[in-house]
């Protein structure tokens, strides 16, 4: 689904992505983690669009989507979320969901004089669609609330949602479990699941939290100085001294690693 290709992202002197080339198999949960300034979110940025490369390629479905902008890459299927959610606060949780459809007929001001009954259908389907995302994310009581007024972990499903709007292919998912309550953290895990065995949604999960990871994903790759450092299951992650240092800075054995989990 994505390839990347020895891509280089530098700020003046710093190389927050530094030659890092990894693959995102189609239809995976791949997990990304990393110490923190590995340079996993500049790297989701730059697949995302919202950073252009210094050098290297981005290429998804085998087509290079180099720096195209995030506007072009979310009408190809590849949408991001982010560490703090961004969610429209005086509009309700439906309305959020609702204006994520691009292309939307009530967009152009010729349809709002002379095709108000096809913006009136459009709406209707498009409530409709929101009411089934909302519900199947377990939040179909939040549907009429602002969204600035629900809890961090209830905006971290509603930006899943979001994706659901307009079946993605390619979700990248940045500390979703950031500020969330284990409960709450638990019904987006079963979320995401869900859409990968039944919508088959591909993810990129940047998570801390090794449960999270340990119950999502497979292969994990890890990120360290601006690359990948290793990949594999979970378990031979954090097994593998590399690792250890990279997190650690000092070759400790396993049971210390689990111990700072």
């Amino acid at each position: 689904m994505i390839r990347v290709e020895n891509l280089h992202r530098h700020f003046g002197g710093f190389r927050a992505v530094d030659g890092a080339s990894l693959h995102i198999a189609k239809g995976s949960i791949t997990g990304l983690v990393g110490p923190n300034g590995a340079g996993k979110t500049t790297l989701f940025n730059v697949i995302a669009g919202a950073l252009p490369p210094t050098s290297g390629q981005v290429y998804m479905d085998g087509e290079d989507i180099t720096g195209l902008p995030p506007h072009e890459l979310f009408h190809k299927g590849l949408l991001r979320t982010f560490q703090i959610a961004h969610e429209f606060g005086s509009m309700s949780c439906r309305e959020n969901l609702m204006m994520v459809p691009g292309g939307q007929s009530g967009e152009q001001l010729w349809n709002t004089w002379f095709g108000r009954k096809r913006i009136a259908d459009e709406e209707r389907a498009l409530r409709a669609k929101a009411d089934e995302v909302l519900d199947f994310l377990t939040i179909s009581h939040l549907a009429d609330h602002p969204a600035g007024a629900i809890s961090g972990g209830q905006k971290k499903l509603l930006e899943l949602g979001r994706t659901m709007m307009v079946d993605a292919k390619i979700v990248f998912l940045d500390e979703v479990g950031a500020g969330v309550n284990r409960t709450l953290l638990m019904t987006i895990a079963d979320a995401i699941l869900r859409l990968n065995k039944e919508r088959g949604y591909t993810f990129c999960v940047i998570e801390h939290d090794m449960d999270f990871i340990g119950k999502l994903c497979d292969p994990v790759i890890v990120m360290a100085e601006g690359k990948k450092l290793a990949e594999g299951t979970l378990d031979q992650i954090k097994a593998n001294n590399q690792v250890i240092e990279a997190y650690l800075g000092t070759g400790l054995k396993n049971k210390d690693m689990e111990a700072v989990e």
